[in-house]
């Protein structure tokens, strides 16, 4: 059996983003994140106002606020996911799915975590729950780490997670937004976690089954 789920929304409602910076606040200068921060403000307000798209705003971040590490190796850029993993992400984790995941995995299921998120980052959640990991590839180019292609999102993520896999159709996929629609499809027990108001209202037409309310935290 296989199960693909959702990172972001769907297992946690933390922010690689805001991880990072504070990776960078801790080890490497508190006035760059700060600046950061700042900088990306006007953004955000126009993002919750809904003046911009929120989830593109935020994919987008995950892009840009990869410059700020300095001197990046591969090794260093693991140190850094797992810094964001374990001070935010893993913090604020959604345990009712988490266990359902686990749950999977302990009658022998194969569990993946598909996700924008760069995969050293999916990678560190993933190794948390016994799961394999399907992210957005990075590349390190003279001191820096930057995304290598596009994010694996929407009919991105179903394509990674189909060819990797070897497979046309999964046995179970978890998500929590409108971009989750085609990894949903394409399995024969979707489940929308904490869905937004439109994957809730595809989910009850088609009658998926749901977990969860999107203004409920566990």
């Amino acid at each position: 059996m296989i199960v693909v789920s959702d990172l972001m929304g769907t297992l946690t409602t933390g922010s690689p983003v805001i991880g990072l910076v504070d990776w960078v606040r801790h080890n490497q200068s508190k006035f760059q994140a700060s600046l950061y921060m700042a900088s990306i403000l006007p953004s955000y307000f126009a993002a919750k106002r809904g003046w911009i798209d929120w989830q593109k705003w935020g994919q987008g971040l995950m892009v840009t606020s990869l410059s700020m590490i300095k001197n990046a190796t591969p090794q260093k850029f693991d140190e850094v996911a797992e810094w964001l993993v374990e001070v935010n992400l893993w913090k604020k984790r959604r345990e009712d799915v988490i266990a359902r995941l686990r749950e999977h995995a302990g009658s022998g299921a194969q569990v993946f975590i598909a996700s924008s998120v760069h995969e050293p980052g999916v990678a560190a959640f993933a190794r948390r729950i016994g799961a394999q990991a399907i992210g957005t590839p990075v590349e390190f180019v003279d001191g820096r780490v930057r995304i290598a292609g596009e994010l694996v999102a929407s009919e991105r993520k179903i394509e990674q997670v189909l060819s990797r896999l070897g497979v046309e159709r999964v046995d179970f996929a978890y998500g929590d937004t409108l971009l989750d629609v085609p990894l949903l499809e394409h399995a024969e027990h979707p489940v929308a976690v904490y869905p937004d108001e439109k994957l809730r209202a595809i989910a009850e037409a088609r009658r998926w089954e749901i977990i969860g309310n999107e203004t409920s935290y566990p």
